[in-house]
Parts: C-alpha cells; sequence; structure tokens
C-alpha cells in the first residue's frame, strides 16, 4: 500500500473520530482569506464593468488555485527532504483537514436536536450554518428539508469530491479542490455583486464536481440498497430528477437521497431577501421531518465507507500496473 494511499485511509478516519476541533486553525480558513485578498486586489486592477469584473474573476481563480496548491505542494516536498516519515504523517493531517464526514454529521445533528426539542428559532440558526439560503422564513419542515438537502449535496462536494481528487493527486489535488469549492461558496453566487465577477469561480466548481457527483450518486444508490432504504425509488428519483438544478451537479446525490428516502426536496427559497424559483426533486410519498436528517446521515456515512474502499482500491491496483 503506498504511503498517499495510507494517508488517505489514515485521514478519513481521524476526521471520523475528530472532525474539525475549533481550536486548531483550518487550511480552508487560510484560503478564504487568500480568496478575500485576490478580490480586493481584482476591484482595484479591473475596471467596474461587466466584462472587468469578469476578467477579474478569472484574475481571482487563477491565483487561488495556484497558492493552495503550491503551498501543500511545497510543504510535502520540504518534509520529504527532512525526513520520510515527517512527510507521511504531514500527509495524513492533510487528508484529515480536507474531508468533512464528522463536521457535516454534527452540524446536521445541531439542527437536529433543535427541532426535536421544539426550538424551531434555533434549529433555524442551526441550518443557517449548513445552507446559503435564508432561514428566517423556514417552518418546520423547510428546515428538515434544507438540512437533508444540505447532506446530500455535501456528501458529494464534501466526502466523494476530495477524495476523488486525492485519488488521482494526493492531498495536494485534494487542496486545490477544496479552493474551488471555497471559492464558489464565497463568490460563486448570481446576485448584483458576484453576477460576473464569481462566474469563473462558479464555472470552474462545476467542472470539477462533474464526475465526482456522479460517482457519489452512484455510491449513494449503492449505500441505499445495503441500508435497505426505497434504493428503488431512488433509481428511479435519480434518473428523473437528476438535472432539476440550475447546477448540473447539485441535483445528482439530493435526488438519489430524496427517492431513498421516499420525500420532497428541492422547491423555492428565499435568497438574499428574495426567492428564488427552484424545481422540486422527488416524490412526496410521505412527509419530510426530522428523522430524515438521521436517514440521509446514514446514508452519507456508508457512501462514504464505500468511497474510501473505491479509493483504497483504485489506488492499489494502479500501483500494481
Amino acid at each position: 500500500m503506498t504511503e498517499t494511499t495510507l494517508a488517505i485511509i489514515i485521514g478519513f478516519i481521524i476526521d471520523l473520530f475528530l472532525g474539525d476541533p475549533k481550536k486548531i486553525p483550518h487550511p480552508v480558513v487560510f484560503i478564504g482569506h487568500v480568496i478575500n485578498f485576490f478580490e480586493k486586489k481584482a476591484l482595484s486592477i479591473f475596471n467596474n464593468t461587466d466584462r472587468g469584473k469578469f476578467y477579474g474573476g478569472i484574475f481571482i481563480c487563477f491565483f487561488v488555485l495556484l497558492i493552495s496548491f503550491a503551498v501543500p505542494f511545497v510543504l510535502i516536498a520540504v518534509c520529504g527532504n527532512i525526513n520520510t516519515n515527517l512527510r507521511f504523517i504531514v500527509k495524513c493531517i492533510m487528508c484529515w483537514q480536507i474531508i468533512a464526514v464528522k463536521s457535516l454529521k454534527d452540524a446536521s445533528l445541531d439542527v437536529y436536536k433543535e427541532l426535536v426539542s421544539g426550538n424551531i428559532e434555533s434549529a433555524k440558526t442551526a441550518v443557517s450554518m449548513l445552507v446559503g439560503r435564508d432561514t428566517q422564513k423556514l417552518d418546520y419542515s423547510g428546515i428538515c428539508r434544507a438540512t437533508v438537502e444540505s447532506v446530500a449535496e455535501s456528501t458529494s462536494d464534501g466526502i466523494v469530491a476530495p477524495l476523488f481528487f486525492m485519488i488521482i493527486g494526493g492531498p495536494c489535488f485534494g487542496f486545490l479542490y477544496k479552493a474551488v469549492n471555497t471559492m464558489d461558496s464565497m463568490i460563486g453566487y448570481k446576485n448584483d455583486k458576484y453576477m460576473f465577477l464569481g462566474r469563473a469561480a462558479a464555472k470552474t466548481d462545476d467542472v470539477f464536481n462533474f464526475i465526482p457527483s456522479r460517482i457519489a450518486a452512484v455510491f449513494m444508490l449503492i449505500a441505499a440498497f445495503l441500508l435497505g432504504y426505497d434504493y428503488k425509488n431512488a433509481l428511479y428519483v435519480f434518473k428523473r430528477d437528476r438535472f432539476k438544478h440550475k447546477s448540473p451537479n447539485s441535483a445528482q446525490t439530493e435526488s438519489v437521497c430524496a427517492g431513498a428516502l421516499d420525500v420532497m426536496l428541492g422547491g423555492d427559497a428565499y435568497y438574499f431577501g428574495k426567492i428564488v424559483k427552484k424545481d422540486t426533486i422527488g416524490i412526496n410519498i410521505k412527509p419530510i421531518d426530522s428523522k430524515d436528517i438521521i436517514k440521509a446521515n446514514r446514508l452519507m456515512l456508508v457512501t462514504s465507507f464505500i468511497c474510501v474502499l473505491f479509493a483504497v482500491i483504485i489506488r492499489m491496483a494502479v500501483t500494481l500496473i
């Protein structure tokens, strides 16, 4: 088993138990500072026209991706020159910080706990940590729906996609992906401020997630079968609704999750005070409730284990060729 493959396994195990400790600075925070820095630079260098903002967005993408790849690459190389064991330890830590299983589970369970306690207002605050939409107008069902959607989508972009890129190029590619995903979450909005400035980030995210999102959907279908969920409905809804989203990738796992849980996801939502029309995903066989958050988490966890197993098999197969 190669050093990187073992580092991926150990990083995944560490994440399952520790998640993202709040007292330890996370690399994504650093990436966020880099994005903010180059956003300010772009706005000062390029003119304030739509075209200028678009080129400014390309400028941001280029330098953020360059730095996000170069820093871990140099750090791993330097550690390797000092000691191979040190390099391995650093790789394990990087893989741990790239994967986000426990943090996603904990954040969604925070919402669940508030819902079962009857604290709707606290649940709105908790779900705002997971989603980009406005949460103040959400009712009980809306909170459940938003949380399940977030778990389903984040199974792809928070777990499967980072693992996919680490399979290809280790932690350096993993951080490259995290930079893409972070840029999209920070500036990839279709509002007045980022319509043109964030377009490059949004399109880059679409490209990077195209294959991983579909792999995640397949793994989630397998997970639904293993868990005894309604995998037949999951497959049906996946085939029917996987493109019912403005993003070509988001509905891939959302459709599987909706079908597996026999609920309806999607629908209109408020963003920045404005209602955004969105297609519904799934069949409303039963009303969504807080228990579906638990079921979505189980689906996420089993999908994650399948992905890690797949990652190990692929990397070991490549080394044997």
